[in-house]
Protein backbone atom coordinates (compact mmCIF):
# COMPACT_ATOMS: atom_id res chain seq x y z
CA UNK A 1 0.00 0.00 0.00
CA UNK A 2 1.69 3.24 -0.97
CA UNK A 3 -0.43 5.32 1.87
CA UNK A 4 0.60 5.28 5.56
CA UNK A 5 1.17 7.15 8.68
CA UNK A 6 4.49 7.01 10.20
CA UNK A 7 5.31 8.72 13.56
CA UNK A 8 8.91 10.09 13.57
CA UNK A 9 10.61 12.87 16.26
CA UNK A 10 11.55 16.13 14.93
CA UNK A 11 14.71 18.13 15.49
CA UNK A 12 12.70 19.18 19.52
CA UNK A 13 12.51 15.72 20.24
CA UNK A 14 8.48 15.81 19.61
CA UNK A 15 7.03 12.95 18.04
CA UNK A 16 4.95 13.54 14.76
CA UNK A 17 2.62 11.74 12.84
CA UNK A 18 2.74 12.04 9.19
CA UNK A 19 0.78 11.15 6.36
CA UNK A 20 2.84 9.78 3.62
CA UNK A 21 1.97 8.75 -0.18
CA UNK A 22 5.10 6.46 -1.46
CA UNK A 23 7.69 8.91 0.41
CA UNK A 24 6.03 12.61 -0.12
CA UNK A 25 4.85 13.33 3.00
CA UNK A 26 0.80 14.83 2.12
CA UNK A 27 0.61 16.30 5.85
CA UNK A 28 1.23 16.17 9.77
CA UNK A 29 0.29 16.74 12.65
CA UNK A 30 1.48 18.85 15.55
CA UNK A 31 3.96 17.59 17.98
CA UNK A 32 3.23 15.36 21.16
CA UNK A 33 5.61 14.94 24.03
CA UNK A 34 4.33 11.03 23.37
CA UNK A 35 4.19 8.29 20.98
CA UNK A 36 1.12 7.47 22.53
CA UNK A 37 0.32 10.81 22.06
CA UNK A 38 1.12 11.21 18.01
CA UNK A 39 -0.87 7.69 18.04
CA UNK A 40 -4.23 9.10 19.76
CA UNK A 41 -3.83 11.63 16.88
CA UNK A 42 -3.61 9.02 13.77
CA UNK A 43 -6.88 7.13 15.68
CA UNK A 44 -8.50 10.06 15.83
CA UNK A 45 -7.98 10.65 11.90
CA UNK A 46 -8.85 7.33 11.27
CA UNK A 47 -11.94 7.60 12.74
CA UNK A 48 -13.13 11.03 11.81
CA UNK A 49 -11.72 12.33 8.91
CA UNK A 50 -13.89 9.78 6.69
CA UNK A 51 -16.97 11.73 8.14
CA UNK A 52 -15.17 15.48 7.65
CA UNK A 53 -17.02 18.05 5.24
CA UNK A 54 -15.37 19.42 2.38
CA UNK A 55 -15.59 23.17 2.37
CA UNK A 56 -14.71 25.81 -0.72
CA UNK A 57 -12.59 28.29 -0.39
Amino acid sequence: MAHKFVIEQNKAGEYVAKFKYNSETIFWTEGYSSRSGAQNAIDSIQQNGPKAPTESA
